[in-house]
């Protein structure tokens, strides 16, 4: 039989606007984490962080009640109030997450990219990713395009410029000569706005040209990479991607997983053709093998006997039509492919930004999506600022108490503390 039930006395307080909570003197805000104990009565807007590292959903109490032990602080609140608190007073962390990204593309000597699905508003959408092992940052917008990824690359800042490297973007985009002429000889050459740049393409009258390529996308684009420039971010950087269209852009590298993925899924329907495709699929992990080895240990004479050898494995004729053609067209990207043997720094994948993306991947899995724009940029910028620190070895707990102005937290300005590993890496 069930004993009588048991009987505790607990602090009930009220932080006003609907927050309350209850709270059993001794016990559970002794084991509650000293942020959370602090916060949750002086300071309630850290219940918005707490959840903007999960999601601003309904289900955030539920997601971080496993972690941070909220419901052993006796915290009752609706779901509106979650929400409403998620989306207060995030501005200077959603400023903190643009600097990271700014100081991380201003200093890495190779970012990895990649992008996911994202629901924002009912409507489908695209999260891009970008960072390397030293820091991450997230962005959510409707298009997973180049003139997209140049945006999310541009790190917040709102200009465009037409200057040297301008220019050439636009000549290897093969922009009508005519086109960049006019833009090349305008005294106007930096743009304060998007408005402010139509207006220009207006009265050069590049709006009304009706050629392929699109000449205005692609001065666009070309904009948009000499305000990249100019604001000093990228300066020697490699971009390493899937390789997904959108990423080919100045110093590119390609993951080597995602290339032989392309062999490993390819349909066979003899032996003799399954028997080809294993014997290079074997090949090829074995010359990945030899990659990694190098990355720790690079050589010039190695590196020579390597490119000669990646030669032979994709110049190779194994009778299997579909995967000749295959290894022809990996083999058009052996510059991309073997950037490594020039950059050893540089992984031989993309795994880093698939792990960055995973919580994002769950997240939409049980959530489905943000609602206003503001709830957008916040989940964005606090799972940025989550895996930033992580990458860093700061404490999460101490980087939000700190910010809040909780006592004795300390931890340091993220994007200098980015700044000073890239240096040094």
């Amino acid at each position: 039989m069930a004993g009588p039930p048991r009987h505790a006395m607990q602090q009930k307080w009220s932080a006003g606007d609907g927050f309350q909570a209850a709270v059993g003197i001794g016990q559970a805000a002794e084991q509650a984490p000293p942020v959370v104990n602090h916060t949750a009565r002086h300071h309630p807007a850290l219940l918005q962080v707490v959840g903007g590292e999960a999601t601003p959903t309904p289900l955030v109490l539920g997601l971080v009640e496993p972690i941070f032990g909220v419901r052993a602080i006796g915290i009752v609140i609706s779901k509106r109030q979650v929400v409403r608190l998620l989306n207060a007073d995030t501005g200077p962390f959603v400023d903190e997450a643009r600097a990271v990204l700014r100081a991380g593309l201003e200093t890495a000597p190779w970012i990895s990219v990649d992008d996911t699905g994202a629901r924002h508003q009912h409507r489908n959408g695209y999260c891009t990713q970008v960072g390397n092992d030293h820091f991450a940052a997230f962005t959510t917008t409707a298009s997973k395009s180049r003139l997209n990824f140049l945006e999310v690359l541009r790190a917040g800042y709102r200009d465009y410029v037409i200057n040297a490297e301008a220019l050439t973007y636009m000549r290897q985009r093969a922009l009508a000569g005519p086109v960049i002429k006019a833009l090349a000889d305008h005294p106007d050459r930096h743009f304060a706005d998007e408005a402010a740049w139509r207006e220009h393409l207006q009265r050069l009258g590049i709006t009304d040209l009706e050629t392929n390529p699109d000449p205005v996308r692609i001065a666009t684009e070309g904009a948009l990479w000499g305000a990249i420039k100019a604001h000093g971010l990228l300066p020697d950087t490699v971009i390493l991607s899937d390789d997904a269209g959108q990423f080919a852009l100045d110093d590119h590298a390609l993951c080597w997983v995602h290339a032989e993925r392309l062999i490993h899924k390819l349909d066979t329907f003899t032996d003799k053709q399954y028997a080809a495709q294993q014997r290079v699929r074997a090949l090829v992990w074995w010359f990945y093998a030899d990659l990694k080895a190098y990355r720790h240990n690079p050589d010039p004479r190695r590196r020579a006997a390597l490119r000669a050898r990646f030669d032979r494995i994709l110049r190779r004729r194994t009778g299997f039509a579909t995967l000749d053609r295959l290894l022809e067209r990996l083999y058009a990207n052996k510059d991309e492919l073997l950037r490594v043997l020039d950059r050893p720094q540089l992984p031989l994948h993309t795994n880093g930004s698939e792990r960055d993306l995973r919580p994002h991947v769950i997240k939409r899995k049980i959530s489905g999506g943000t609602r206003s724009d503001q709830g957008r940029d916040c989940r964005d910028a606090f799972l940025g600022l989550l895996l930033t620190c992580a990458k860093l070895g700061v404490s999460f707990w101490d980087f939000l108490g700190h910010r809040l102005g909780v006592a004795k937290a300390d931890a340091p300005y993220l994007p200098d503390l980015v700044r000073l590993r890239s240096a040094t890496a």
